[in-house]
């Protein structure tokens, strides 16, 4: 039997990818790249999938990083090709059109916390550490890290976390803005099942127009950006969600959201 290094597996509108490579602890080669892309692409596509958790098979990491077995005998030609395919990824990841949750279960570091910084929303244990050592390699980011982490933190935090290559603790990766919860290990798996249930019963439509606004808005002047939400909001007045929604919340009954 051939081993997959990503494993699928769906809980009602909940689409659960994880990283299959626990003996190495995660990390990312250009199989388990192209694999992992084309998970989310097809739950994207998937219009039974309303919700995306990530994470890393394993008690100790979420990804580790890449894989530097792999990465050590490429020349300048075939490390930039590996950069693209990994930040191709990335932006799958982000620019999905359906929210993305990083289930981070342990160590983050290199590629892993590009791939965490690239989902919508990053859920931690406390045990974890996040970090981005390539430094130590003679390295750089390769996956979107230098960039992500300005726009996610801080020019500070970038330069800190890339020239020095120290992993941080989850708590300081909450006070920086690089996840958006902490949480004991023991409780990871219930903050994420509570999270998915809200997202999978909200407004599908709605939260694709949220995601698609905020990465476009990110990427724009203000002004752009403005324009492109209120188009974005004049639509939302155009689907049967809305009339529920409202509907709902005038007879005072929770809405029963279909992505119409």
């Amino acid at each position: 039997m051939v081993h997959s290094p990503v494993l699928i597996d769906d809980a009602g509108a909940v689409r659960r990818i994880t990283v299959n490579r626990p003996d190495k602890l995660n990390a990312l080669n250009a199989h388990t790249i192209q694999a992992l892309t084309e998970a989310f692409l097809a739950a994207d596509a998937d219009p039974a999938v309303r919700v995306v958790v990530l994470t890393g098979a394993g008690a100790k990491a979420f990804v580790a990083g890449a894989d530097i077995a792999e990465m050590a005998d490429l020349d300048a030609m075939a490390g930039r090709a590996f950069g693209l395919r990994g930040q191709t990824l990335m932006r799958t990841v982000e620019t999905l059109s359906k929210p993305v949750i990083a289930r981070i279960n342990g160590f983050a570091l290199g590629g892993g916390l590009e791939l965490a910084m690239a989902c919508h929303l990053r859920i931690a244990a406390e045990t974890a550490k996040v970090g981005q050592p390539e430094i130590n390699l003679g390295l750089i980011p390769g996956f979107g890290g230098t960039q992500r982490l300005l726009r996610l933190s801080s020019r500070a935090a970038a330069l800190e976390l890339c020239l020095l290559g120290a992993p941080i603790t989850a708590t300081r990766a909450l006070a920086l803005g690089l996840v958006n919860e902490v949480v004991p290990a023991d409780e990871l798996d219930a903050r994420v099942d509570a999270l998915t249930a809200q997202l999978a019963n909200a407004a599908p439509l709605a939260l694709r127009a949220i995601l698609e606004c905020i990465v476009h808005g990110g990427e724009s002047a203000l002004g752009e950006g403005l324009q492109y939400e209120a188009a974005q909001f004049g639509l939302m007045f155009a689907t049967a969600d809305m009339r529920e929604g409202t509907a709902a919340f005038v007879g005072k009954r929770k809405p029963i959201f279909e992505g119409r």
